[in-house]
């Protein structure tokens, strides 16, 4: 599936960003709307207390888990929002540079936002993702 996503560049728009401005899907591909993804253990217990990039880690590990269960990966992922409960940028990068370094080469669509409190106890990072699957 991942050559049938068309990530789309704009000449116009800076090519500062670490993503793709917008994704393409074939008309004939199952969307997949994962819910977001968090921070928690296999006990359902928040990880790496305090710690951006340690929690983001997890929370991609968990992404990953649970596209595999629909059949999907990382490359079949059209957009992303990834949450931070913080208001200090560097909290922000800090869990961007692991969500981008998890991605690879595929950098789809993605907004990044700075929020004041995400629903588990301790959790800093949350990330949720649409993807394109083959319709066989």
């Amino acid at each position: 599936m991942p050559s049938k996503i068309r990530l789309l560049r704009c000449a116009a728009l800076s090519d500062v960003a670490e993503y793709a401005y917008g994704a393409a899907v074939p008309p004939d591909a199952h969307l997949l709307f994962a819910a977001g993804a968090c921070p928690l253990d296999d006990a359902g217990k928040t990880v790496a207390v305090g710690d951006y990039a340690g929690q983001a880690r997890q929370m991609m590990h968990n992404l990953k888990t649970a596209l595999a269960e629909a059949g999907a990966e990382l490359s079949d992922v059209v957009k992303t929002t990834v949450y931070v409960a913080s208001s200090s940028q560097r909290d922000l990068v800090a869990a961007w540079k692991v969500v981008r370094d998890c991605f690879g080469d595929h950098d789809p669509p993605s907004t990044l936002l700075g929020v004041t409190v995400l629903g588990y106890d301790d959790q800093l990072v949350e990330i949720d993702a649409l993807a394109a699957l083959d319709a066989g």
